[in-house]
C-alpha cells in the first residue's frame, strides 16, 4: 500500500506561497535567504529517492515542468523520470515525461493511488491540493521544512480544514541556518 506524503517549505507564520521565487509574490524566493545546510539538502534528496510518484496540482506541475527538464544531477534525474500525477480540470495533455492527469473525483483517484504499489506518493507545494487532501484525511505523512521568517502575508497551508486534525510528531531536527524539519503522521 502506498502513502500520501505532503512536503512543504513553510514560514513561521504558515505561509507556503512561492518559496522558490518563480511566482509573482511580494516575498518570492524567501526560502533561498537561508542555508538549509548539507543535512537539509540530503533530507530533500533522500525524500526524492524514496518517492514512487509525485502528486501535483496544475500550477505546481506547470512550474516544475518548465524548470526541471533542463536541470542536471541526481535530484533532477529522479524528478524527471518518476511518474507524475496531476490534479487538474483544465490541463489536457501534460508534456513532462511520465505525466498523467487524474480525472474524476479527487478522493477516489487519490484513494486508488494509496492502494497501489508500496511507496511514497509525494505532494510538493500544490497548496490547494494539499489542503483538500488534509481535509479528507488522505495525508499519511506531513513534512514541513520551517524557515525562520515571518512573512505576514501569502497563501497558508492550513486554511479551513473543516474539522480539527490531531497529528503525531514522528521526527524533528534543526538543519542549516535554523531551519526546522518536522515530520508528522496521523494519529492511529
Amino acid at each position: 500500500m502506498g502513502r500520501i506524503v505532503v512536503t512543504e517549505f513553510v514560514s513561521l507564520d504558515g505561509v507556503v506561497e512561492d518559496p522558490g521565487g518563480s511566482e509573482d509574490f511580494k516575498y518570492g524566493g524567501w526560502s533561498f535567504e537561508f542555508d538549509r545546510g548539507a543535512e537539509g539538502d540530503e533530507f530533500k534528496l533522500e525524500e526524492t529517492r524514496k518517492s514512487q510518484a509525485l502528486l501535483l496540482g496544475r500550477r505546481t506541475y506547470e512550474g516544475f515542468a518548465e524548470a526541471w527538464p533542463s536541470r542536471e544531477g541526481e535530484f533532477a534525474d529522479l524528478f524527471n523520470s518518476i511518474p507524475k500525477y496531476v490534479v487538474s480540470s483544465t490541463l489536457q495533455a501534460p508534456e513532462w515525461t511520465n505525466s498523467r492527469v487524474l480525472e474524476g473525483d479527487l478522493v477516489e483517484e487519490v484513494s486508488k493511488l494509496r492502494h497501489g504499489p508500496d511507496g511514497d506518493v509525494v505532494v510538493h507545494g500544490s497548496v490547494q491540493l494539499a489542503q483538500a487532501l488534509i481535509e479528507h484525511d488522505l495525508v499519511d505523512e506531513l513534512r514541513l521544512m520551517v524557515f525562520p521568517v515571518v512573512l505576514g502575508t501569502g497563501k497558508r497551508l492550513f486554511g479551513d480544514p473543516g474539522e480539527k486534525k490531531t497529528l503525531m510528531l514522528a521526527d524533528s531536527k534543526v538543519v542549516g541556518d535554523g531551519v526546522l524539519i518536522l515530520t508528522y503522521r496521523q494519529r492511529d
